[in-house]
């Protein structure tokens, strides 16, 4: 019988897969590491991942980027380049500060505490209550 095993404790940053080091120093590079948290469920692992600047990423048991979240602004880089296009027209005095994928579709949060919810595809749905 199997019984939960969720674990997670504090790592250093020696521990990161490259995948995962690689996406920080490409986005966020003058964000530094300030706490890492690895997560096992099973025979799975996903990250948590805080940075210098008020941003806190996690990451997937294939260590891709699942959402960040932001005090400030999140790099435009880290956006589609359509929903920067769409906030900019629609939303033209507000940043985007949390970008999250569930399991269909992404979402993205605004300074002004909006949450506008995006097919994988990047084409606007709905504002998310």
């Amino acid at each position: 019988m199997f019984t939960g095993c969720d674990k997670e404790e504090m790592v250093p940053e020696s521990k990161l897969p490259g995948a995962i080091q690689t996406y920080i120093t490409t986005h966020f590079p003058g964000n530094p590491i300030t706490q890492m948290t690895e997560e096992k469920d099973f025979l799975k692992k996903s990250y948590e991942v805080f940075l210098d600047g008020g941003f806190q990423l996690d990451f997937n048991n294939k260590n891709e980027i699942a959402s960040i979240e932001g005090t400030t602004e999140l790099p435009d880089s880290v956006i589609p380049s359509e929903i920067l296009v769409y906030v900019a027209e629609n939303y033209p005095n507000n940043v985007i500060t949390d970008w999250e994928l569930d399991d269909k579709n992404q979402q993205i949060g605004l300074d002004n505490s909006l949450d506008l919810e995006f097919t994988m595809a990047d084409v606007f749905l709905r504002i998310d209550n």
